[in-house]
């Protein structure tokens, strides 16, 4: 009984990571195709350039309550297997990056699942996890992306944030200490779905934002 309900929620999970916020949003928005704007990412900072704040917002929050409520089911049906909340986590993140119901041939005529770059689903999980992670992941991601400049940076920072705030619950006994490695393995999947930005992270030609932009003005 315990296998399949891991089977379920790891299914489960990874389906409510695949809905693509992002294409219906910027399609009821502006009547565009998301994947055809910028980076072709579905999240929330290319549904801002393709629709707006207001879009980017949208797709921001329903990508994030992806990852929450992959958790909280996790949490409802095995709520002593800490090992599965952080399954439930990583396979809602996989589900948002390689959508299921976004599956079309790259340039070289090969088949390939496409979304976004899992940020969102990251702080969405983290707060299922524990709720008060997102009072310190926003605030951090939000300084990260004002001084530094780079959303790609600030995407690869909210894993990390998630895995200390972890380790840190998990040394004084609040949390367990499987949830740290949600923390360290969704950072994994982050870098990995970054390739590209990383890519222009180290010849200079990465899009700058925030505080940085301004005073390079």
């Amino acid at each position: 009984m315990a296998t399949l309900l891991i089977i379920i929620v790891g299914v489960a999970s990874y389906l409510f990571g695949s809905i693509p916020s992002g294409v219906v949003i910027v399609k009821l928005v502006a009547g565009k195709d998301i994947r055809q704007v910028e980076s072709g990412r579905t999240g929330g900072t290319n549904a801002f350039r393709a629709a707006g704040i207001w879009a980017g917002v949208g797709t921001t929050i329903l990508d994030g309550l992806k990852g929450a409520f992959a958790v909280w089911l996790a949490k409802a049906l095995l709520p002593a297997d800490a090992w599965v909340h952080v399954l439930a986590g990583l396979a809602a993140i996989l589900g948002h990056n390689y959508s299921i119901f976004i599956l079309q041939r790259d340039e070289q005529g090969r088949l390939r699942l496409r979304g976004g770059a899992g940020g969102a689903p990251t702080v969405g999980a983290a707060l299922a996890l524990w709720p008060v992670s997102l009072l310190i992941i926003i605030p951090l991601g939000a300084l990260v992306f004002y001084f530094i400049g780079y959303a790609s940076v600030t995407t690869m920072s909210v894993p990390l944030f998630a895995a200390l705030i972890f380790a840190y619950r998990a040394w004084n006994g609040s949390s367990p200490w499987e949830y740290v490695w949600f923390g360290i393995l969704a950072e994994m999947i982050l870098i990995w779905a970054l390739r590209p930005n990383i890519n222009r992270l180290s010849n200079g030609t990465e899009r700058i934002l925030g505080f940085r932009a301004r005073h390079k003005k």
